[in-house]
């Protein structure tokens, strides 16, 4: 295998503005701050990946624009692979707005442009047959008939699924293909109660008996749960002063990931996970904080 792991996702600039709230209907505030980072939920968690020396690549679309260039040089810059990515003649390139107060609670807008036209028939195969893990997080309704029908041509690739809440709203009838073939699927408290009704006990539960081999629940404070169906952990998570919230969530599945490939059991890939993810909230923005392997080894060694 080439890579160690692929990522399929939306390519996104985040443009970042730091208020002091998170103005309601009506109301009106002041920016203290402005960033322009790259973004992505899989994309984030790719770049996480390859911070911690993993070989990676990714799959996506992007327009000959700044904001297709500056995702692509990142990638480049991080270590990434960038061969899977299209780059479209038209269009615009993805953009998240955000909204960050002071306390890193947020509000997203999302604006996925040529995103949504990436198509099966894009996709290279082979590049795809490469990776140990496929991991895919959530598209528009083109590239997610595209992941639906990749997994079925890339059996031997294992899958890994951070659904998000475009995906989660679609509920688990809709899903039901992208879990089953899942190795692991993470998703967050509020994400799993969308796809099952459920609190995440039972939630996750629900996940594994529809076919996913480990349900890895992102819970914010209060750490994550992971199970497989026999065992089930309870995680706490590592106390830090948090800044910003964004990319929390890619973050922790960047370290659970890192657990998986490297043969740790559920417990070690769930405090992984929670390192990782502690390490990017200290800090504006979804890489920033990222850690690098170095900074894992101590974590590791307690392990």
């Amino acid at each position: 295998m080439k890579f160690d792991v692929i990522g399929f996702g939306a390519l996104n600039v985040d443009k970042i503005y730091q208020v002091p709230r998170i103005a309601k209907e009506g109301e009106e505030t002041f920016i203290l701050d402005f960033q322009e980072t790259p973004g992505g939920s899989a994309a984030n968690t790719i770049v996480g990946l390859a911070k911690l020396e993993l070989k990676t690549g990714f799959i996506g679309k992007v327009a000959d624009d700044h904001e297709g260039q500056l995702l692509i040089n990142d990638f480049k810059r991080e270590g990434v692979n960038t061969d899977g990515i299209v780059v479209a003649n038209e269009g615009r390139s993805g953009v998240v707005t955000a909204y960050v107060d002071k306390k890193g609670e947020r509000a997203l807008y999302v604006h996925s442009s040529v995103n949504d036209s990436l198509t099966f028939e894009q996709i290279n195969l082979e590049y795809a047959k490469q990776a140990r893990f496929l991991h895919l997080t959530s598209v528009d309704e083109k590239p997610f008939q595209a992941q639906k029908k990749l997994i079925e041509e890339v059996s031997d690739v294992k899958v890994s699924l951070d659904p998000g809440e475009i995906y989660a709203r679609k509920g688990l009838t809709k899903l039901r293909s992208l879990i089953k073939k899942s190795f692991v699927v993470l998703p967050s408290e509020g994400e799993l109660k969308m796809l099952t009704g459920k609190r995440w006990k039972e939630g996750a539960k629900m996940l594994v008996k529809e076919g996913a081999g480990i349900v890895a629940v992102k819970l914010g404070e209060k750490g994550c749960y992971v199970t497989d169906g026999k065992d089930a952990h309870l995680i706490e998570p590592f106390k830090v002063n948090v800044v910003d919230t964004t990319g929390a969530g890619d973050a922790f599945s960047a370290g659970f990931l890192y657990g998986l490939m490297n043969g740790k059991d559920l417990y070690q890939c769930g405090r992984l996970g929670n390192f990782v993810a502690s390490r990017c909230v200290t800090k504006v923005g979804a890489r920033t904080g990222l850690p690098t392997l170095s900074d894992l080894k101590d974590i590791l060694r307690k392990q």
